[in-house]
C-alpha cells in the first residue's frame, strides 16, 4: 500500500530515535486533510498509538499507519526523503494525484 524509499527509511529511523521514538516498535502515521493550495494536504507524524479506525503497513522495516478515510487517497505512494538545497524532509510520492504543489506538500486528485 504505502512504500518507503531506503533514503527515507533511513532518516525516518534517525529523526524517531532522535524525537524518543523507537523505529522498530513505533510508526509514521500519514494521511490527508483538506486544505493546502491544491486541495489537500499530507499529514506526517511520528506515533505509539494506533486507532480502531487505522491501518497498519510495513514496508523496507518501517511500520506506516493509515486512517481508514485516507487510504483511498493514498494508494501506491512511495514515501521518500530529500535532503536537497529545494528542500528538506519527507516526500509523498502519490500516482493519484493529478496535481501537485510546487513544494510538494498539497495535491488534488
Amino acid at each position: 500500500m504505502i512504500k518507503v524509499s531506503d533514503y527515507a527509511k533511513e532518516k525516518a529511523i534517525q529523526l524517531m530515535t532522535e524525537d524518543g521514538f523507537d523505529p522498530a516498535k513505533d510508526f509514521i502515521r500519514v494521511g490527508v486533510k483538506s486544505g493546502g493550495c491544491s486541495g489537500l494536504e499530507y499529514v506526517l507524524k511520528f506515533d505509539n498509538q494506533q486507532n480502531e479506525t487505522d491501518q497498519v503497513f510495513e514496508d523496507n522495516g518501517i511500520k506506516v499507519i493509515v486512517e481508514k478515510k485516507s487510504i483511498l487517497y493514498l494508494a501506491g505512494t512511495t514515501l521518500e526523503f530529500s535532503g536537497g538545497l529545494n528542500g528538506k524532509g519527507f516526500i509523498f510520492n502519490n500516482p493519484n494525484a493529478s496535481r501537485t504543489c510546487g513544494c510538494g506538500e498539497s495535491f488534488s486528485l
